[in-house]
């Protein structure tokens, strides 16, 4: 499938996402600045109709695109399946529901010279101030800025480091990713602004947990 040029491995979980965001997550990938890349998919046990069209639209993309599927484990799970399925020196990862702006990989990939992982702000789309937040991972009663937190679709490092730490299946599995990492590697928090997140989803996990801390407010 992907040639020996591959240098960086996007990996993206895929749970019942609506499709049009899929494709949109997918084409920000393969519009990227830097060539040498895979995509492997990894969905997470979807059951409606938007499964078909990706497993449609991907095929066009063979030379680029790898497919695997399993019954729901989560995305933690998910994401450390496409680790062990991955060709590329460098990991990094993309929720299915958002994008990269053009340059992404290509400036991620720069930063290797100095770090071993980054995380990195992100441009967030929302629909009022109230977004920009989320809950806290050491209380999630309390909410932090988005700009704040590790986010596991910013994270972009060595192969070697998501070899070594796995994701756990928990809330906030990428700071503790991260933090684990920090003990090992040479690791760093960037103002990049590069990912856009989208926290206009009401269906995102973040965005439903933040719903239901408001309504324990109330």
């Amino acid at each position: 499938m992907v040639n020996n040029q591959v240098q960086i491995s996007v990996l993206m979980a895929v749970y019942n996402t609506n499709f049009s965001l899929v494709k949109r997550a997918v084409d920000s990938v393969l519009n990227q600045t830097y060539p040498h890349f895979e995509i492997i998919i990894i969905d997470d046990g979807s059951n409606n109709q938007c499964l078909w069209k990706l497993i449609e639209y991907v095929q066009l993309f063979e030379d680029k695109i790898s497919f695997l599927q399993h019954k729901n484990i989560g995305q933690s799970k998910s994401i450390n399946r496409g680790v062990q399925n991955s060709k590329g020196k460098y990991i990094t990862i993309l929720d299915a529901d958002d994008e990269y702006e053009n340059n992404h990989l290509e400036l991620c990939l720069n930063q290797m010279e100095n770090y071993d992982l980054i995380a990195s702000t992100t441009k967030t789309i929302v629909e009022n101030e109230n977004d920009f937040f989320v809950s806290d991972k050491h209380d999630t009663t309390k909410l932090i800025h988005v700009d704040d937190c590790i986010l596991f679709a910013t994270l972009f490092g060595k192969k070697e480091i998501f070899e070594k730490i796995k994701f756990e299946d928990k809330y906030a599995a990428d700071a503790h990713f991260y933090e684990s990492a920090t003990r090992f590697f040479t690791t760093a928090k960037l103002d990049l602004r590069t990912y856009i997140y989208y926290r206009n989803n009401p269906n995102s996990i973040t965005a439903k947990m933040k719903q239901k801390n408001d309504a324990l407010v109330l």
